[in-house]
Protein backbone atom coordinates (compact mmCIF):
# COMPACT_ATOMS: atom_id res chain seq x y z
CA UNK A 1 0.00 0.00 0.00
CA UNK A 2 1.14 3.50 -0.73
CA UNK A 3 2.28 5.65 2.12
CA UNK A 4 0.17 8.22 3.89
CA UNK A 5 2.39 10.93 2.43
CA UNK A 6 1.59 9.72 -1.09
CA UNK A 7 -2.13 9.75 -0.30
CA UNK A 8 -1.87 13.34 0.92
CA UNK A 9 0.02 14.29 -2.24
CA UNK A 10 -2.63 12.62 -4.39
CA UNK A 11 -5.41 14.54 -2.64
CA UNK A 12 -3.50 17.79 -3.09
CA UNK A 13 -2.69 17.19 -6.75
CA UNK A 14 -6.18 16.01 -7.74
CA UNK A 15 -8.02 18.95 -6.25
CA UNK A 16 -5.32 21.35 -7.40
CA UNK A 17 -5.71 20.09 -10.96
CA UNK A 18 -9.50 20.46 -10.78
CA UNK A 19 -9.19 24.05 -9.55
CA UNK A 20 -6.65 24.78 -12.28
CA UNK A 21 -9.04 23.32 -14.88
CA UNK A 22 -11.80 25.65 -13.65
CA UNK A 23 -9.48 28.64 -14.04
CA UNK A 24 -8.55 27.48 -17.55
CA UNK A 25 -12.23 27.09 -18.46
CA UNK A 26 -12.98 30.57 -17.16
CA UNK A 27 -10.08 32.06 -19.12
CA UNK A 28 -11.04 30.23 -22.31
CA UNK A 29 -14.69 31.25 -22.16
CA UNK A 30 -14.26 34.72 -20.69
CA UNK A 31 -16.42 33.82 -17.68
CA UNK A 32 -14.02 35.05 -15.02
CA UNK A 33 -15.30 34.63 -11.48
CA UNK A 34 -18.39 32.76 -12.68
CA UNK A 35 -20.83 31.38 -10.12
CA UNK A 36 -20.51 27.90 -11.57
CA UNK A 37 -16.72 27.96 -11.46
CA UNK A 38 -16.63 29.35 -7.94
CA UNK A 39 -19.08 26.67 -6.83
CA UNK A 40 -16.80 23.92 -8.15
CA UNK A 41 -13.76 25.53 -6.52
CA UNK A 42 -15.51 25.88 -3.16
CA UNK A 43 -16.66 22.26 -3.31
CA UNK A 44 -13.11 21.15 -4.19
CA UNK A 45 -11.66 23.05 -1.23
CA UNK A 46 -14.27 21.66 1.15
CA UNK A 47 -13.65 18.13 -0.13
CA UNK A 48 -9.90 18.64 0.25
CA UNK A 49 -10.33 19.73 3.87
CA UNK A 50 -12.65 16.81 4.65
CA UNK A 51 -10.34 14.21 3.13
CA UNK A 52 -7.25 15.63 4.81
CA UNK A 53 -9.08 15.52 8.14
CA UNK A 54 -9.89 11.86 7.50
CA UNK A 55 -6.25 11.10 6.66
CA UNK A 56 -5.02 12.86 9.80
CA UNK A 57 -7.62 11.20 12.02
CA UNK A 58 -5.88 9.50 14.95
CA UNK A 59 -8.61 7.04 15.86
CA UNK A 60 -9.91 4.84 13.05
CA UNK A 61 -12.64 2.27 13.15
CA UNK A 62 -11.20 -1.01 11.95
CA UNK A 63 -7.82 -1.41 10.37
CA UNK A 64 -5.75 1.49 9.11
CA UNK A 65 -5.44 -0.13 5.71
CA UNK A 66 -9.21 -0.22 5.28
CA UNK A 67 -9.51 3.35 6.55
CA UNK A 68 -7.05 4.70 3.98
CA UNK A 69 -8.60 2.61 1.23
CA UNK A 70 -11.91 4.27 2.08
CA UNK A 71 -10.30 7.71 1.94
CA UNK A 72 -8.87 6.89 -1.50
CA UNK A 73 -12.32 5.73 -2.68
CA UNK A 74 -13.87 8.95 -1.36
CA UNK A 75 -11.23 10.93 -3.25
CA UNK A 76 -12.08 9.13 -6.46
CA UNK A 77 -15.84 9.65 -6.03
CA UNK A 78 -15.59 13.34 -5.17
CA UNK A 79 -13.07 14.09 -7.91
CA UNK A 80 -15.21 12.29 -10.49
CA UNK A 81 -18.28 14.29 -9.45
CA UNK A 82 -16.40 17.59 -9.72
CA UNK A 83 -14.97 16.69 -13.12
CA UNK A 84 -18.45 15.81 -14.37
CA UNK A 85 -19.70 19.22 -13.23
CA UNK A 86 -16.78 20.89 -15.01
CA UNK A 87 -17.40 18.89 -18.19
CA UNK A 88 -21.07 19.90 -18.08
CA UNK A 89 -19.98 23.56 -18.12
CA UNK A 90 -17.85 22.97 -21.20
CA UNK A 91 -20.67 21.28 -23.13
Amino acid sequence: MASIRDLKKDINFVFGDIIEAVYQWEAATGNTNSKEGMGIIETAIASFDTLMDKVNQKETSGSKKEHFKGVRNDLEKEATALIEKLNALSA
